[in-house]
């Protein structure tokens, strides 16, 4: 019995739409999220599942492991006790980073007050 990861929409591309390319990388609730704390160095599992209150550890496990077979993250294992394990953005995942920060302003313009986080998952 593997680990294997299993998406309900990984093949869904409507005409190869390339939007839906996209959204099957990084669509979803979590995974935006997830990419945005490695960026900002919240990149260890403790931390993620910490900050990020309504996830569950088998959820976040799963994204993570999402993440890492599409090349966008990486995740090492240091070799000390405890192990330590933290992720990485690949350069193809950086390629990312303007479709999400393009996100983030828009959510800044269009955010009404009362939904917006000084702290948690997203940082300004």
């Amino acid at each position: 019995m593997g680990n294997a990861v299993v998406r309900k929409t990984k093949d869904f591309m409507p005409g190869n739409c390339p939007v839906s390319f996209t959204m099957n990388l990084i669509g979803g609730k979590w995974k935006p999220s997830i990419i945005r704390m490695i960026r900002t160095g919240r990149n260890r599992y403790s931390l993620m599942l910490k900050d990020m209150h309504d996830i569950s550890k088998q959820t976040l496990t799963n994204q993570l492991r999402e993440l890492e077979i599409d090349g966008i993250i990486e995740r090492t294992v240091f070799a000390e006790i405890p192990p330590r394990v933290e992720y990485s953005i690949t350069p193809y995942g950086m390629t990312l980073f303007p479709i999400i920060d393009s996100m983030s302003q828009w959510a800044r313009e269009h955010m009404p007050e009362h939904l917006r986080k000084v702290e948690g998952t997203c940082v300004k």
